[in-house]
């Protein structure tokens, strides 16, 4: 049995997916959220979300408030609670290619004894979001580096005309492996359902734009 660290975003999406594809379970879900602002750590994202997701995947989450400060025991004390009277294995991560993640996620689990499992590393990334695609899986762009993607694209899909714009920024990853922009997964082959983003606005601090989003529908299916 494994857990994963769910950032709601399409590379931790498409990491549980890989797993599950190779056969593993996958029992819990971890995401964490700021104590500060009670959003998605990083993503900025509200954390009902989250929760909106995991509802349509049918698998626990736990949404574990984190500091700065304690981060790293943080995460180890949410993996402890989630995995509690699971014979947990490992720990499934959306990594591709930086190192320092990749070391920072070994430490973490070395910790707790259990396998690190990182089913996209050393993937070719340009590739590897034409997969996402193609898989059937539908994610909106849910913050952007102001200095790497145009406002316009804050709260559109990854699609096609996305990847091709990427095409021609060779600054940025495919991926957005190094922070350029982050997403909202709002359905694909592991959902029973789909999230309808029905208002939002977009807003800018800290050089980010951000898709704060207003109102949404959850769609079982």
């Amino acid at each position: 049995m494994y857990l994963a660290s769910w950032s709601g975003g399409k590379d931790s999406c498409f990491a549980v997916y890989q797993a599950m594809q190779k056969g593993m379970k996958v029992k819990g879900l971890m995401n964490c959220v700021s104590r500060e602002n009670g959003r998605v750590s990083f993503h900025g994202l509200d954390s009902r979300l989250i929760q909106a997701q995991a509802s349509l995947l049918g698998i626990p989450l736990l949404l574990k408030e984190t500091t700065p400060d304690r981060y790293a025991e943080e995460f180890k004390e949410g993996v402890r609670s989630l995995g509690r009277g699971l014979d947990i294995a490992g720990m499934i991560f959306g990594d591709i290619y930086l190192d320092e993640h990749l070391a920072w996620v070994e430490g973490i689990c070395g910790d707790l004894g259990i396998e690190a499992v990182e089913p996209l590393w050393g993937l070719n990334t340009s590739e590897l979001i034409r997969e996402f695609v193609n898989a059937g899986f539908r994610s909106v762009i849910i913050a952007g580096k102001a200095d790497c993607i145009d406002r316009e694209w804050i709260g559109r899909m990854v699609d096609t005309a996305f990847i091709e714009y990427l095409a021609k920024r060779p600054e940025v990853d495919p991926c957005g492996e190094r922070g350029e922009y982050h997403t909202l997964v709002v359905g694909g082959p592991l959902f029973n359902g789909s999230i309808d983003i029905k208002g939002s606005e977009v807003v800018e601090r800290n050089g980010y734009r951000f898709l704060d989003v207003k109102a949404y529908q959850v769609i079982a299916s």
